[in-house]
């Protein structure tokens, strides 16, 4: 099972979530507080399960939030982020190199979001 590592700091609140065997799979934004960042993984939580998947990389793919996008980014590599109902971004993935990979993450985010625990770092 995965993990939403949770850590605060001067700058705010953010949090990872990391699968079963430690990988990142998801970076929040930073958040003014800690109330707001547990409110964060709470909407990552609910909004994983529920959203859709928007490929931009192909020609007519669209969906309604809640969703997940892949992406390219500036330098052609894969990725995704899940938006909220109200369209905000709430997590972010790292970039792959083939978009087998990006989906695997999106897969992980949906399997491990629901039951993971939360932790503070420190």
């Amino acid at each position: 099972m995965g993990k939403f590592v949770m850590k605060t700091n001067e700058k705010g609140s953010r949090f990872v979530l990391k699968a079963g065997n430690g990988e990142i799979i998801g970076v929040s934004e930073t958040y003014s507080s800690e109330s707001a960042c547990k409110n964060g993984i709470e909407s990552v939580r609910k909004n994983a399960v529920a959203a859709g998947l928007e490929d931009q990389t192909v020609e007519g793919s669209k969906c309604k939030n809640p969703k997940f996008e892949v992406y390219k980014d500036k330098a052609g590599e894969f990725r995704f982020r899940l938006k909220a109902t109200n369209g905000e971004i709430l997590l972010t993935g790292e970039s792959y190199k083939a978009k087998a990979g990006c989906l695997k993450g999106i897969e992980s985010i949906r399997n491990n979001a629901p039951e993971s625990p939360v932790v503070m770092e420190q």
